[in-house]
């Protein structure tokens, strides 16, 4: 019998980690004129560090003819090329954070009453009588917690966006054999029901109120007069707030995540309307009448947005005429590519089909047999660990509404980290989140967004122009979303740039997202991250190449943040490597000037921090992560390389979202600890030939890295993960006969469709 590493609970809450559960504000506090100052002059200044480093070790080297040996000459070149490109991503990093610190200054909220005419211009300018649905709102899950989908499903229930459809689609096996999965499963199925059941109560009530406010009663009298419509919207507005902080006061608050949900989505919604009715019973107390009728229709309105919404559950891994491709891409591929249109389920050989029909056959069809899935103008994307804030499809459609913002593709606000984790690594994953956050304002300014798949809302046109369809294994095959590469969202960016739409990222914190637990958790998700970036570079080498000859060249700010974005992880991990390993010239090219380099990068970052509300210090803490995600980093290279040799693509590994530890693989504990013993020696070397500055440099990295084995990943749960690795690699199961497929079709209408070769593949 194989062993297995025993999956435990989440640990108690470390020290050393943040108390308090409350984000930071929505919109960002505005920096002081000084810190925008000094971060325009810090890119300015990292470069001027870096020239003068070049100058002195050029002078240096002439002077000492110390390149007579080939060897040297290589690893100095090595050595220079390396510091170089380190010195280029951390100029990207601080010329990002130079323009969004002024986008936070600048930035001021559009007004409620800029909404609310939004909504009703929105509501007014379809033809149909209720208006067709604008948005859908899409959530792909895969092997998820049914409790962690059930919060994203409520956020974006109670989004305040008039008709919204939201729709769960399960990527799990329709029919597992695992009875747990069955049930998680069927957990997940009815999540749709239970919501939409809970919210009828407020729905039929607000609908009802709705109705008093504009339809004139025939037989007693006209419409309310203002002072009695605003009276309506007061108790309306009261109820509702009073019912949401009901549903908060039943919301377990088990962990960070639910704590947020109960408080920043129900608790803040509920507080929001509760300052509507406040304001304005204050007004009817001092004899005023705020609303006008239309006013309080508009008002009211938002009431009806919040609690208006139709769920459901799609499941395409049942259908044998759509992709079964294991990856997110082709999940959210297959529901696109039925937009617009009218199905009915098949059966045959193959399996269930879902078979396209026009309206005259569905005339002629049971409407309970036919699927009509609506086209839509956007369409929202959100992971299934992901919350957002109430109005964040209300001001991000408001944004791509707006004539000027006509050719953006998709508005997004990049997700920010739940606070109050319970451990150190948690806090300090979600620390580099939050920076971030700011880096990606930053590219907005620049005209270098990149889609953060995490969550976003995407024009349909735009979806349109990126459409492919292909045929494979006789299925027609729907592409809007990329999938050669485990990263979608980052190719796709480049062919959303290639047809002449650009993306935007709104300058709030509008939504959230969970960060990896533990470091088996942690290391899926930058493996993931980290596989992808190389392959895309190539494209966008075209990009640039293509907008040059049609007369709009790329800027070159953009072109190389757009580079040092796909880039960054691959030069940065072979560019520590290569500073900490090679010792050209005797460490002699190790001086005081290299270390300065660094130094507006790490004291603008600690700034950043402290805005951010975490600790300067905590940047010791994330140079210690770092350290332990190099060797991921570095698998993630190879694996990118290697799908470029070979043209496979890479597997797809979802990061686990369970409230259980995940087991890190064995190797790359082993590497931390070669990273902690490498820098040891190398500190050591250096010391005793009076290299004192590869010996501080060494030995803050080997500190470093055994402060973030012990103190990040954890020494017990490191050992336990090379014994069970240890166990795993050595033990070999014996081999199972595997059980024979059931055929449920007859054995004559197999061997007629699928050939008789297939046929007895299959009985074997």
């Amino acid at each position: 019998m194989r062993t297995e590493a025993k999956k435990t609970l989440r640990p108690r809450r470390q020290w050393g980690t943040d108390k308090g559960t409350t984000p930071q504000p929505a919109v960002h506090a505005i920096p002081s004129p000084f810190k925008i100052a000094r971060g325009r002059i810090a890119p300015a200044l990292c470069v001027v560090l870096w020239f003068f480093y070049l100058v002195s070790v050029v002078v240096a080297l002439a002077r000492g003819n110390a390149l007579e040996d080939t060897t040297q000459l290589v690893t100095t070149l090595a050595f220079l090329v390396s510091v170089s490109f380190l010195t280029f991503s951390a100029c990207m990093y601080l010329l990002a954070r130079s323009a969004a610190l002024p986008r936070f200054a600048a930035h001021r909220r559009v007004r409620r009453i800029a909404l609310d005419e939004h909504v009703a211009r929105m509501m007014h300018s379809g033809q149909a009588h209720p208006p067709r649905p604008r948005l859908v709102a899409l959530l792909p899950s895969r092997s998820e917690e049914p409790e962690l989908v059930r919060l994203s499903l409520w956020s974006v229930a109670l989004q305040e966006f008039p008709d919204m459809q939201v729709v769960l689609l399960l990527d799990d096996d329709p029919d597992p054999s695992d009875p747990a999965e069955q049930e998680s499963l069927e957990r997940s199925r009815m999540l749709a029901t239970e919501i939409m059941t809970q919210l009828d109560p407020m729905r039929n009530r607000v609908e009802e109120a709705w109705a008093v406010l504009t339809t004139p009663a025939a037989t007693r009298r006209e419409r309310p007069d203002a002072t009695e419509a605003t009276k309506i919207v007061i108790r309306e507005h009261a109820v509702a707030a009073l019912w949401l902080r009901t549903l908060a006061d039943a919301t377990p608050t088990r962990n960070h995540v639910e704590v947020f949900f109960a408080e920043q989505v129900l608790r803040t919604l509920a507080t929001s309307l509760d300052a509507t009715a406040i304001a304005l019973r204050a007004a009817l107390d001092n004899g005023e009448t705020p609303l006008s009728q239309s006013r309080a229709e508009q008002v009211l309105r938002r009431l009806l947005n919040i609690f208006t919404v139709s769920i459901s559950v799609f499941e395409r891994k049942r259908y044998v005429s759509l992709s079964h491709a294991p990856n997110k891409a082709m999940n959210l591929n297959s529901y696109l590519g039925l937009l617009g249109g009218m199905y009915r389920e098949k059966s045959d050989s193959r399996g269930l089909s879902l078979v396209p029909i026009d309206a005259i056959a569905a005339s002629a069809i049971n409407p309970s047999e036919i699927i009509d899935v609506p086209d839509y103008d956007f369409v929202l994307t959100l992971d299934a660990d992901s919350m957002l804030l109430p109005e964040y499809c209300l001001r991000l459609t408001h944004v791509l509404d707006q004539p000027e913002n006509q050719r953006i593709a998709a508005a997004q606000t990049p997700y920010s980290a739940y606070r109050g984790a319970p451990t150190r690594l948690e806090r300090l994953s979600g620390s580099t989140t939050d920076l971030q956050h700011i880096v990606h304002q930053g590219m907005t300014a620049f005209g270098a967004t990149y889609w953060v798949g995490a969550n976003a809302v995407l024009r349909r046109t735009a979806l349109e122009d990126l459409r492919r369809e292909t045929t494979e294994d006789g299925v027609r095959i729907v592409r809007y979303i990329s999938d050669r590469t485990v990263i979608e969202d980052t190719e796709s960016t480049i062919e959303i740039a290639a047809h002449g739409w650009s993306l935007f990222n709104y300058p709030e914190r509008l939504s959230y997202s969970a960060t990896p637990p533990d470091f088996g958790t942690l290391v899926i998700q930058r493996h993931r991250w980290a596989d992808g970036g190389l392959l895309i570079l190539p494209r966008l080498y075209n990009l640039i190449h293509m907008r040059r000859r049609q007369g709009e060249p790329l800027p070159l700010a953009q072109t190389l943040l757009r580079a040092n974005y796909l880039g960054s992880i691959t030069w940065v991990t072979f560019g520590l490597l290569a500073v900490l390993t090679l010792n050209p010239m005797s460490g002699r090219l190790v001086t005081f000037q290299l270390l300065l380099i660094a130094v507006p990068y790490f004291f603008e970052m600690a700034s950043d921090l402290r805005y951010l509300g975490y600790r300067r210090r905590d940047i010791f803490g994330i140079y210690a992560l770092n350290l332990l995600l190099l060797p991921v980093n570095f698998a993630g290279t190879v694996a990118s390389l290697g799908q470029a040799l070979t043209g496979r693509k890479a597997r797809f590994v979802r990061t686990p979202k369970v409230s259980v530890r995940t087991p890190a693989p064995p190797l790359f504990i082993l590497a931390g600890l070669v990273v902690v013993i490498g820098a040891s020696v190398i500190a050591v070397r250096a010391g005793l030939t009076g290299d004192w500055g590869t010996t501080a440099f060494a030995g803050v990295t080997a500190l470093a890295a055994t402060w973030g084995i012990g103190r990040l990943i954890g020494v017990r749960h490191a050992l336990s993960d090379l014994w069970f690795g240890w166990l795993n690699w050595i033990w070999v199961d014996s081999p199972r006969t595997a059980p024979v497929a059931s055929i449920t079709t007859p054995f004559w209408s197999t061997v007629i469709d699928d050939g008789p070769l297939e046929t007895m593949a299959v009985l074997r």
